[in-house]
Order: structure tokens, then sequence, then C-alpha cells
């Protein structure tokens, strides 16, 4: 029996009883669910639990369902309502083509982690490492080419009258590591090894289903509810149109939609555009970042290739004789001020002579040239790093999206049927500078509340849902730490200076002191370039560019004095012949674009064209007419070009859109 309603195309959709979106107790039935979306042609499941993304955040929901399971067997409260006499019909749908495609190596404290793997051995996870040294380091401007403000310039002259003493390489080292940056008792991570890792736990239990290179489309809803996941059309040309070999996408109908689908993912997009945002909630702080995996020579971490602790254990060579590289695995530094004082960077050291080096850039910097890519290369060159990575190798590289806002980005974490975890429901901390353990915590948080659902007979309302999952978040570390966060970036949109100095009095304070904030919509912080000598700049840009055919944007930092890239073909090599190295770039055929304009006008009246100095992969290029132009091929999924776009047609929303897609860059090292 099911009533009828009419949705938001104006079409009249069945409601199945089973379904609805007040917070009744009421018990679920596998029955074909309803659908705001377009009716298709394709096939339709049902699950009981339908998971969107494999990253940290589903790695610890996972992991902790699955324990629960292993424990009990046979406990009836693990029986599927859509399979009876089976287990819990769980499936994980991941948009790369392989689990091991994270691009970011990470430092974290590992506290959610180490609670739900107790005995977790850091040399059971490639590229894993303990945290043994921190250190945080000012980096100056040695080449002269970056746009210091005149604090930082008169900074920078007090400095290097140190030379020798307190600075060393163009390097200041702080005296001590803030509490709330350090990492003690943590790990160095690699993401893509992590996840890899983790997700070989979960396939050989038996549990849990992880579907790789299956990009899901968009949630299904009934009225307010959501009911489960539409997957991505097949068989389709680049605008969708069906062609040879069309197979529409399927929709899995679920109990349970667990969205961990990051920061930039279509189905926590879709759903924060149905259901909007919480009152002052909205995402507008955002980071590139971007990174290099760096293989040293034996000489830079260990000159003799040997175990010398080892040997002086068993009384080889005398315990004097012992000498210490900085660069021993577990080593972690924080650096700013360089290439440009807005750009923070790290540096983690992994064992096998690996390291993981890179750079973050903020939305907050207005310069509508920012980029990457040549930023990153200028960054490893400076001589306090040069020192050590001057005779590597590149082995890999990676780029993502950091959604920034921390808590003040928090969506709406759960609704009738569904809940949100990871980064994509404002878990990240940015006052930390940690996102994994948080990220992988809320995961657990969920679990935990499911479990207690399922024992309990309830079904997963909004109200239960938020009674549990949402109870446990806010009386967790996660939650006060959050709040100590909440404000820290504030000052940093009135400039670098002012932003450390907010930054640092929240986080000596536990944020009971901080800078009001001043924040604008993405498209609003970046300025736009009318200075005469910025003009002068472009047009000699504009020159570089017909003359040797280089990206316009990395033409305008050489016209800024930025010196040229000495490429070696070994790690300084383009930015195109990093897409082949260390792993593969690729997008399956048949899948739509997922990076469209809405208005191709607005594009063409466009100076700034940020969307394309800061595509980690040169997707994005410039064409006829001055307009964008988009290539799938190369997209590393980075999206960047989400908030890099300078336009926006409504005031609300960026002229770019960033939908569900297949491929990406795929390292495990990453």
């Amino acid at each position: 029996m099911s009533t009828d309603s009419t949705n938001t195309l104006g079409r009249a959709v069945p409601q199945t009883v089973g379904w609805i979106s007040s917070d009744v107790d009421e018990c679920w039935e596998p029955t074909p669910a309803a659908s705001t979306a377009p009716q298709t042609d394709g096939a339709s499941m049902d699950v009981d639990i339908a998971c969107v993304g494999f990253g940290p955040a589903m790695g610890g929901f996972l992991t902790t369902l699955t324990q629960a399971w292993t424990e009990s067997r046979t406990d009836p409260v693990f029986e599927s309502k859509v399979m009876p006499g089976m287990p819990l019909q769980i499936l994980c749908y991941e948009r790369a083509d392989d689990l091991a495609a994270g691009v970011s190596g990470v430092v974290t404290r590992a506290r959610g982690i180490r609670a739900t793997l107790p005995n977790l051995k850091a040399e059971e996870i490639p590229m894993a490492a303990e945290v043994k040294h921190e250190r945080v380091l000012y980096l100056l401007d040695p080449t002269g080419a970056s746009r210091r403000s005149r604090p930082l310039r008169i900074t920078d002259f007090l400095l290097r009258l140190g030379r020798g003493l307190w600075l060393k390489d163009d390097a200041f080292q702080l005296p001590w590591t803030p509490g709330f940056l350090r990492k003690e008792n943590g790990l160095v991570l690699s993401i893509g090894q992590f996840n890899q890792w983790v997700a070989s736990q979960l396939m050989a239990n038996g549990l849990v289903q992880i579907w790789p290179g299956t990009p899901v489309k968009g949630p299904l809803f009934a009225n307010r509810t959501v009911v489960g996941v539409r997957l991505a059309d097949q068989g389709v040309d680049k605008k969708g149109v069906p062609a040879d070999g069309y197979m529409p996408g399927m929709d899995v109908h679920a109990r349970l939609t667990v969205v961990g689908d990051g920061p930039v993912g279509a189905v926590g997009g879709a759903i924060d555009e149905r259901l909007g945002m919480p009152e002052d909630h909205a995402r507008r702080d955002w980071a590139l970042g971007m990174k290099f995996v760096i293989e040293l020579p034996p000489d830079e971490s260990n000159p003799d290739s040997l175990d010398k602790e080892s040997l002086a254990r068993d009384g080889v060579i005398a315990p004097n004789r012992i000498e210490t590289s900085p660069l021993q695995p577990g080593t972690v530094w924080h650096t700013f001020g360089y290439p440009e004082p807005e750009i923070f960077g790290f540096l983690y050291v992994h064992p096998d002579r690996l390291v993981s080096v890179g750079i973050f850039v903020p939305s907050w910097m207005g310069d509508p040239a920012r980029t990457c890519y040549r930023y990153l290369q200028h960054f490893i060159q400076h001589p306090a790093l040069w020192r050590y990575l001057k005779n590597g190798r590149l082995r890999s590289w990676g780029a993502k999206s950091l959604e920034e806002s921390g808590r003040r980005g928090e969506p709406f974490l759960t609704g009738n049927g569904y809940a949100r975890i990871g980064e994509g429901s404002g878990s990240t901390n940015m006052l930390t500078g940690s996102g994994v353990d948080e990220a992988w915590t809320t995961g657990t948080q969920l679990a935990e509340a499911v479990i207690e659902l399922l024992h309990n007979g309830k079904p997963f309302t909004h109200q239960n849902l938020t009674n549990s999952y949402v109870a446990r978040r806010r009386d967790s570390w996660v939650e006060s730490a959050a709040r100590d966060a909440e404000d820290a970036r504030n000052g940093f949109h009135g400039g670098i200076v002012r932003g450390l100095i907010g930054m640092a009095l929240a986080g000596l304070t536990g944020g009971k002191l901080h800078l009001k904030p001043r924040l604008l919509p993405t498209h609003k912080q970046i300025r736009h370039a009318h200075a005469a000598i910025e003009s002068i700049e472009r047009k000699k840009a504009a020159e570089l560019v017909l003359e040797d055919g280089r990206p316009f944007h990395d033409a305008l930092l050489s016209a800024r004095g930025w010196p040229e890239i000495p490429f070696d073909g070994r790690l300084l090599v383009t930015q195109q012949d990093a897409l082949l190295m260390g792993g593969k770039v690729q997008a399956m055929p048949g899948f739509a674009d997922h990076v469209t304009f809405r208005d191709l006008r607005l594009c063409a009246a466009c100076d700034e064209k940020t969307c394309i100095a800061m595509c980690s992969g040169q997707a994005i290029t410039l064409g006829a007419g001055n307009l964008p132009v988009f290539e799938r091929e190369k997209c590393v999924h980075c999206g960047g070009c989400l908030w890099n776009c300078a336009k926006s047609a409504d005031g609300a929303h960026n002229n770019l859109e960033f939908k569900a897609g297949v491929g990406g860059l795929h390292s495990a090292e990453n």
C-alpha cells in the first residue's frame, strides 16, 4: 500500500509506508524505496547499509562494525532485513579505481585509531612510522620573489642579523613546538597504504563488500528521507547523453546510507543542496594540499646504510659513534613563510628512505594567480630542505582539497535514513592540523550508534541517529577539540601576521581568546587583478606563453621574478611528466564529465582564471574564446577547481560544478 506525493520536479512518486519522514519508531521493510530522482530503466537492489566513499572515516566505521559482528556472529541483531538468514548486507562504493588512491602523507596522534586497534604496530603498515622528532621552521625567502608585507620584511631583516647563530639555511627554528601542533606518540602514514591495509583487513573478514571504480551519482530521496543512492550512468558521452553500451545507474535502496565521500563528494553536496546547512554554518575556508613522495639516496638518511643503533647495542661500534641524521623515520617538520607567506608546508619521513614533502595553498590567499605545482617545486628547493632532498628521486605525487572550516562548516550530521562522517562532516581540526584521526573516530562513533540501534530494534531515523551518533560525537574529544579550534583561523582573512596572532591566541588559550571572523564566500576571496604592476606582469607572462607554450600561470610566476625551475628529469620534472611518475592518471571511458561550467558567458568575462591556475593535473586549460576546457583524462579529482572559481551567477554558488566521476590519480605511496 502506498500513497503519492509530488517531488521538486513536479512528478508524482510513490512513498513506501516503511519509509517515513517522521521520527516515529517504524520497522523498515525491504520494499522498493521511493525516490524524487527521475525514474530510470536501470536495475535496483536492496541492502541494509549503503556506504559512499572509502577513506579513514569509512575505515573506522566498517572496522568497528566488523569487530562487533565477529565477536557475535550468531547474534540475531546482525541478521539482514533484506536477505533473511544472512548477515547484514553492507556495500561500500568508492569512486577511485583503486582503494590505495589516497593522496596524502599525514602525521596523526592516532588517538582514535589506536582505540579501535589497540594492538596496532607501525611496522605492520607500509610506509608507517612512529613520530620521533618534531620541529617548526619559519622559512625566509632566499629568492627575493615572495610577496611579503612590511612587518614580515622587517622580521626577516632582523633574523638575518643572526645568520649562523639562530638562522641556518634561511630558516629559523622555533625554540619549541606549540602543544596544539605536537603529535608525539603518533604516526606518520601514507593514506594510500593505510586505506589499502584497512581494506584488506575488512575484505578478509567477509562482512563488508567494497566496490572501487563505482562512482555514486547522488542520493535517493523520498521527501526529506534518504532511502539509498543511485550509481552513475555508464555508456554515455562526455555530456551524459546515452551512447553505445548505455547502462543507467543502479538504484541501491538502503535502510541506512553512510556518507563519507569527503568535502567535494557528490552525495554530500546533493544532501546539502536539498536540506540546507545549519544556521551560520558554511564552507568558506579551503586549501589545496599537494605533495611529493621522494626517495632519498642511502647517504642522506644513513651514510653507511647500516642500523647504527643496533650495531651499538650489539657492541660492534661504540655508542658515542652513533650519528643521528635529522631525516630518520618519524621525523616531522612543520613550516610556514615560504614560498609565499600564506603557504604552510610539511616534511614527513617514512621508513625505507621515503619522504613526503608538500604545501597547502589556502583559499584566503587572494592572489588570482595562486598555483600549487610550481610553488611546490620552489618549496623543496629552499636551502633548509634542498640540502637533504637535492639528490633524491620523485617517486609519486598527489593533491587534494581540504575543507578547513572545521566545525563552522559542519552540515546536518544526520537525517532520516542517513548519517555523515569524516572530513565532509566538518571533523577536520585546523588548529592542530589534523583530520585523519578525527575522521576515523567519527566513523567509529557512528558504528557504535548503529550497533546500539540494532540491539534496541530502532530504525535509522533522524531522532534516533541524533540521540545515538550525534550524542556520542558531542561528548567526545573530537567535539571539544573542534570547539577549541572553531575560531583559530579567523585572522588569516586579514593577512598572515594577523592570522598567526589569532591562531596563537586560540591555541594557547584553548579557544577562549580569538579574533573576530571576517569570512567571505570563496569566489569573493579571489581579488581582481587591476593594479598597474600586475598588468605589466600579465603582459610579460603572455609573451612567455607565446615563446615556449608554457601554462599562463606558470609564466606569470616567472614574470614576477621567480627563478626558472632547473628540470633534471629525476626530481624536478614538468607537471605533465609528474602525472606519469609513481602511479597513473586515468579515466575509464563511458562516463560523463564531472567538471562542468554553469554559464560560459561568465567564464569568457573572467580575467582571473584561477580554476586553471589551481588545477592540479592541468585538466582545465584555456581554449578558444577565453573559455576553459576540461579534459577528464587528466583530472586527479583534487576538487580544487570547485572553490577556485572567481565568478558566481547567483552569489551563492560558484560558476563551476564538480559531480560524481571515475578515474583520477592512483598511487599506493600517496
